[in-house]
């Protein structure tokens, strides 16, 4: 029905200016504030997030009586990983169709920078032994086991994007999908630089400013657009990255990934009933939503898996999508992707189709840059493809689109839009 971001900002070393919940908070706050229900309408608030700080366990809590929605307003949190804040409008739609809520605001946040940094488990447990030790001569027995081993950092974030069944950080499995489908550095760098010509070609031509709320720090600074983009990148500065996660034979690099950003964005959904009683305004409507499971090893081609098996629920063909957004995590993982559903050995073999689905077209996908250029707020990007994707089909006149997503741990997920002609007053 309508939606609203923040921007994504880049992390830049240091935990960055606004914890998850600030921006959840301040996303919105202007959404609300211009809609024709007082928000004390809502039915409740369920929000994604992959990792929500210690001091804020169960964030779309946290959020909702920061809101002053009341104490009496419904709220949880859902983690699917990258999929969490596409996971956040899926449970709100099914809420809705089963005649349980009318009117839900639903959305993901995830603040990176502000992932924390752990101790060891032999720190964890040389503290519960020194606690244990009453007496002075048993405080320095333990004293003296302590080692410089013990004060190693484990940083969290590394480790949550690391899949613990396979042993993988998701960069690797990048690298296995850039090895499967013959993918080259030059054609990952190609994509990732494409992705900020597009975004920069946004921001200058203004089609982002609807769906962006601009942030204000404590010290003053404004926060109105993207800012992990880079306008004046080429092909040249590209190549001269390193690869990180395999240096000797990866094309993985730091330029061709997806950036790791803070953001919050959220949409709301309404019933037929509540779009009526309220006059609202409609963007768009939710057709079907799927989700896949597979290797995790090969993860990033989630979107395949998810969209075939959405396409195929709703009788549809491949060409018969106005418009795409599948979530940049890599270039190399897109690129897989989109050779996958082209491929016909694969869609045989994996997928159990006599033909391939097809190819996307570029110019269909992505339209407006992601998150290589944009960032991925792994909590949010799942509701901000989503809220864009909408805003693409009422600017470009397409009717159907699909959003998706690979997912840590081998999963994928996929949403079918459909613009909605007929709308509200509001």
């Amino acid at each position: 029905m309508d939606g609203s971001r923040t921007p994504c900002l880049k992390a830049r070393g240091v935990p960055g200016p606004f914890t998850a919940a600030d921006l959840a908070v301040r996303a919105a706050q202007p959404l609300l504030a211009r809609q024709p229900f007082a928000p004390s309408e809502l039915d409740q608030v369920i929000l994604g997030c992959a990792a929500p700080g210690p001091d804020e366990a169960n964030l779309a809590r946290v959020v909702a009586l920061r809101l002053g929605l009341g104490k009496t307003m419904p709220a949880f949190t859902v983690q699917r990983n990258c999929g969490s804040g596409l996971q956040a409008i899926d449970s709100a739609a099914r809420d809705i169709a089963c005649d349980r809520s009318a009117l839900v605001l639903a959305g993901g946040a995830e603040a990176m920078s502000h992932a924390p940094v752990l101790f060891h488990e032999q720190m964890a447990f040389w503290l519960g032994q020194w606690q244990k030790a009453r007496t002075l001569p048993a405080k320095l027995r333990q004293l003296a086991r302590l080692r410089p081993t013990h004060f190693a950092p484990v940083i969290g974030l590394i480790r949550g994007l690391t899949d613990p069944t396979v042993g993988l950080i998701m960069g690797k499995t990048a690298e296995i999908l850039a090895y499967r489908f013959h993918i080259a550095r030059q054609e990952a760098d190609a994509y990732a630089l494409e992705s900020h010509r597009r975004l920069t070609a946004a921001q200058a031509e203004g089609r982002l400013a609807a769906e962006i709320e601009t942030l204000y720090d404590g010290e003053g600074n404004v926060y109105e657009h993207d800012d992990g983009v880079r306008p004046d990148t080429d092909l040249t500065q590209l190549a001269k990255l390193k690869p990180i996660f395999d240096p000797e034979f990866g094309l993985v690099t730091a330029g061709n990934s997806s950036q790791v950003t803070d953001g919050a964005a959220w949409v709301i959904l309404a019933s037929e009933e509540a779009v009526k009683r309220y006059d609202l305004k409609v963007m768009g409507k939710i057709l079907d939503c799927t989700w896949a499971g597979l290797d995790p090893a090969v993860m990033g081609l989630g979107p395949v898996y998810a969209s075939t098996a959405l396409l195929a629920r709703n009788n549809l063909k491949l060409k018969a999508i106005d418009y795409w957004e599948i979530n940049e995590a890599f270039a190399a993982q897109v690129l897989a992707c989109l050779k996958a559903l082209a491929s016909e050995r694969f869609c045989r073999e994996e997928l159990g189709l006599e033909r391939p689905l097809g190819e996307i077209d570029r110019e269909r996908l992505n339209v407006d840059g992601g998150a290589i250029a944009i960032g991925h707020p792994v909590g949010m990007s799942g509701t901000r493809i989503v809220l864009h994707l909408l805003r693409v089909l009422a600017e470009r006149g397409g009717r159907l689109g699909i959003a998706t997503l690979c997912i840590g741990g081998g999963q994928g997920g996929a949403m079918l839009l459909e613009r909605v002609e007929e709308v509200g007053r509001g």
